[in-house]
């Protein structure tokens, strides 16, 4: 059996088999120290210098989700923002990027401002068609491209293996942003991909009691080193307890994802013919643009996020979102509680996305009861 290469789902429940060699706990401890002492000689045999730089809460949950991932090292941050943007700081003024237009709109809306005001220079395209990605891309001086999939809130799909060719070809850098698919779904890497993000406050926690952020990296590099430092200067380390909470989110990822993913198909299949709903976005649909692409990079499942289209427009929107009452109007996604959210009204001027969207996140409900939920609310906003 010690001979055996377990499942993913067996090492992310066992965190890595990982047993306290002092105590022989099966949950490890929270190391709150912020300073370690040198030796004698005044050298760090124990690798540890100080916690801005690294502690050894995080090693298991660093560990972990690289094990989950495929990758040889993993970092985690102070959130999925501080993440992603390392990735870009890593770069220099003047360096080319490419960037979806529909993506994460916080990250978005820092690309447009401060990363050009920097000097970088940022092209959004249409990332579900790699056309527009080879389009995009500058031989020579195209650093980074940057992909979501599926992405929020459309979640339309991007081939990451294409994009990765095309990348790599012109020189450039893949990283991936597969806080939805998490590694339960995609492994991001396996397809080509030299990094891969994730929002870990969502699924990867699971709880919605963190705000975290987690990069994973093909290659343990030069640039992979670069990414290190810049989150030891810029301070954008983790809290030892949100690590420690973080690792215990992770354990219960296949399950809870899982589980999300056949109520969310479900719930798709039946608001695609409710008669209050112009449309539903869920990549495991059959007529969705991105389903074929879906169906060849997502194992098990399309993810426990859609969106559907309310008839009526933007009012009728709103007025269904305030008439709820299992599901909770609230920002973020990949807990195990479900949330409602008219995305249009968070991201205000400037979005790309639908006024007539509401943007859903399921959780680990009896998928009826969800279903019945929203139901409800679709037909008395209809009737206002």
């Amino acid at each position: 059996m010690n001979d055996k290469k377990l499942a993913a789902a067996s090492l992310a429940a066992q965190a890595m088999g990982w047993v306290d060699p002092v105590t022989r706990a099966v949950v490890p401890p929270i190391h709150m120290a912020s300073t370690y002492v040198r030796d004698e000689d005044n050298a760090y045999r124990s690798g540890r210098i100080y916690a801005r730089a690294d502690n050894p809460t995080f090693d298991q949950a660093e560990a972990t989700l690289a094990a989950l991932e495929g990758g040889p090292k993993a970092l985690i941050f102070s959130s999925g923002m501080s993440a992603a943007t390392a990735c870009f700081l890593a770069l220099a003024p003047g360096d080319h990027v490419v960037a979806p237009k529909i993506m994460y709109w916080a990250l978005r809306n820092w690309l447009a401002t401060f990363a050009t005001s920097w000097g970088l220079k940022v092209e959004f395209v249409d990332a579900d068609r790699t056309d527009a990605i080879a389009a995009a891309v500058r031989p020579g001086a195209t650093r980074l491209v940057w992909i979501e999939t599926p992405a929020n809130p459309t979640w339309c799909v991007t081939d990451i293996a294409a994009a990765a060719d095309i990348a790599h070809r012109a020189g450039a850098l893949l990283a991936v942003d597969s806080t939805v698919a998490t590694p339960v779904l995609t492994r991001p890497i396996e397809h080509g991909a030299d990094i891969v993000m994730h929002s870990a406050t969502k699924y990867l926690n699971g709880h919605s009691d963190i705000i975290a952020g987690a990069l994973v990296g093909a290659r343990d590099d030069d640039w992979w080193a670069r990414l290190r430092t810049l989150r030891a200067q810029l301070g954008t380390i983790l809290g030892q307890t949100e690590a420690w909470l973080l690792m215990r989110g992770m354990r219960t990822l296949y399950p809870r994802v899982a589980w999300a993913c056949r109520s969310a198909e479900a719930l798709a299949e039946r608001f695609a013919a409710h008669p209050m709903v112009s449309e539903v976005l869920y990549p495991g649909l059959p007529g969705f643009a991105g389903h074929a692409v879906a169906s060849r990079q997502m194992a098990g499942g399309f993810g426990g996020m859609l969106s559907v289209r309310v008839k009526g427009g933007e009012r009728a929107a709103i007025a269904t979102a305030a008439r709820v009452a299992l599901w909770k109007r609230a920002t973020s996604l990949g807990g195990v509680e479900s949330l409602i959210e008219h995305r249009a009204s968070i991201e205000g001027p400037g979005t790309p996305c639908p006024t007539d969207l509401l943007r859903l996140s399921v959780g680990v409900e009896d998928s009826g009861d969800l279903f019945d939920d929203l139901d409800q609310a679709l037909r008395r906003a209809h009737n206002a």
